[in-house]
């Protein structure tokens, strides 16, 4: 989720563009339940002196139970059956831009939700490009660095239409200027909050372990079979992770986990071709705008990849099966590739949209040592290693 300092910025900008703004703080979690560190409490504080400061009304809404419901209850389930998930991805999808986007327009009578999302929309900051006809895609920002598609390749055409992103055609450090420049010193000079906030300060193996019951399992060596220690549940670990072993003086890494055995597979090289692919198995995708053509006339769509919105982008060759699930075949090799995270999909600044990851490929290792090992290509096999759907 982006920073509520990043969202309270834009509020400078929203005003140069000379919108009716309502100002709305949005609260996703109950902290009086919880004992991790939550700055929630400082930024409503801080987003209503805005408001006061610029002269535009205030509202607080909460959904706490929306966000447990179909954010939070998902993660959890999600590290039960040993994946990974985003709920960044899926905050945005079904609380921004399904319950607040709702919300707005429904009971404040607003014609558009603008973020603090460093995006941009084809309909423009102002909407003046508005056509429903041709809907409207969603483009990277300015700031390539700052860019937060990603966190978004899930929203609806609907929301997508009636989106503005006022940062997106700044960089950071103009935005700053902007919000100084207004007054807002003290706003520049918070820090940016990154990552889950409910978690806090908090180590995340404590956090989770209060949700999920202990599963003990081993760790063991994917070369040589040896059992090398034990650990306390999939859950707390996630592929590529860094691993300290009692009585190792070397790391080890995370290849592989089975949720059955709750056994994890573990190597000492952190750049070992266990960890890297060339190909990726997803989920059913959401496409933002439509279904790319290519792939509707069962062609290889020629686009780019990404699963960690801080790497760089990978050019790939994305192929549809008949059941509607995706294999991406990537011109180099990424590392530790993770079930229940998003692949995104651009097309030069345009995300199309993103789908769930399956499994990765076989790995470099199992390639060099196993040709004849063979990897599931057919709709039944596919299927069959579906993750748990997030909707």
């Amino acid at each position: 989720m982006e920073a509520a300092m990043i969202n309270m910025q834009m509020l400078p900008v929203l005003e140069d563009i000379c919108y009716e703004i309502i100002g709305v703080f949005m609260r996703n979690w109950d902290i009086t339940d919880e004992v991790g560190n939550c700055t929630v409490d400082q930024d409503a504080e801080d987003a209503h002196k805005v408001c006061k400061q610029l002269g535009i009304p205030f509202h607080e809404v909460s959904f706490i139970k929306e966000y447990w419901h179909e954010v939070f209850s998902h993660m959890v389930n999600d590290y039960e059956n040993g994946l990974t998930p985003n709920p960044d991805i899926l905050c945005n999808k079904r609380i921004k831009f399904d319950a607040l986007f709702k919300h707005c327009t429904e009971k404040l009578g607003v014609d558009a939700l603008a973020t603090g999302h460093y995006a941009r929309s084809t309909f423009g900051d102002e909407l003046q490009n508005f056509s429903q006809q041709k809907g409207a895609r969603l483009l990277r920002a300015l700031d390539t660095v700052k860019d937060q598609t990603f966190f978004l390749s899930q929203i609806s055409q609907a929301s997508l239409q009636h989106a503005v992103f006022p940062l997106g055609e700044f960089t950071k450090d103009v935005v700053k200027k902007i919000a100084l420049t207004a007054g807002f010193e003290s706003l520049v000079k918070k820090k940016e909050s990154m990552g889950i906030c409910f978690i806090g300060k908090r180590n995340f193996q404590d956090f989770i372990d209060e949700y999920i019951d202990p599963q003990p399992g081993l760790f063991i060596h994917m070369e040589t079979g040896e059992v090398i220690g034990e650990h306390l549940g999939i859950h707390q670990w996630t592929i590529g992770q860094r691993c300290r072993l009692p009585g190792k003086r070397t790391p080890f890494y995370i290849v592989q986990k089975n949720k059955e055995s709750q056994e994890m597979l573990v190597i000492q090289d952190c750049d070992h071709p266990a960890l890297y692919c060339t190909s990726v198995f997803l989920g059913q995708p959401h496409w933002i705008h439509s279904t790319p053509r290519m792939l509707m006339n069962n062609k290889s769509l020629d686009c780019s990849f990404v699963f960690q919105h801080t790497k760089p982008l990978v050019p790939c060759s994305l192929n549809m099966t008949t059941n509607g699930c995706l294999i991406a075949y990537l011109a180099k090799p990424l590392r530790a590739v993770t079930p229940g995270q998003y692949g995104v999909f651009y097309k030069g600044d345009e995300c199309l949209g993103s789908a769930r990851i399956l499994h990765p490929g076989p790995s470099l290792y199992a390639m060099s040592n196993k040709p004849k090992d063979r990897i599931p290509i057919s709709d039944s096999e596919i299927q069959n290693s579906q993750i748990p759907s997030d909707g």
